[in-house]
């Protein structure tokens, strides 16, 4: 199971690494392949994530490697879901749904105690 997401608005591509289990230089290629997928570059051209595109990563690692789809495969599939959503950006609806999920189980052990 991969770690929780912490609730901070930018990632370094260590640090998604490590949350989506991904080694740095296949996070690389998989910005090339996915549009949708593209990180802000400050300085010295370092990748920084947002909530939203942890949340796409780990999308594109279960299709690929728990579910088996191809890159070509994996790229129709999210441009299905996407197509579906009402919003064109799921992603960001997921990071929503996370930080609400995540505040109130907070507050459902602050009343537990």
């Amino acid at each position: 199971m991969l770690p929780d997401i912490p609730s901070k608005r930018y990632f370094t591509i260590g640090e998604v690494s490590e949350l989506c289990e991904v080694k740095p230089h296949v996070l690389r290629y998989w910005e090339q392949e996915f549009s949708q997928l593209s990180p802000v570059k400050r300085r010295g051209n370092r990748r920084y994530y947002q909530q939203h595109e942890v949340i796409l990563i780990r999308r594109i690692r279960r299709l690929l490697y728990e579910e088996g789809f191809t890159i070509s495969g994996a790229k129709s599939r999210i441009k299905i879901v996407d197509s579906v959503n009402e919003t064109g950006n799921s992603g960001y609806e997921e990071a929503k749904k996370v930080n609400l999920n995540k505040a109130l189980n907070e507050i459902i052990d602050f009343l537990r105690e």
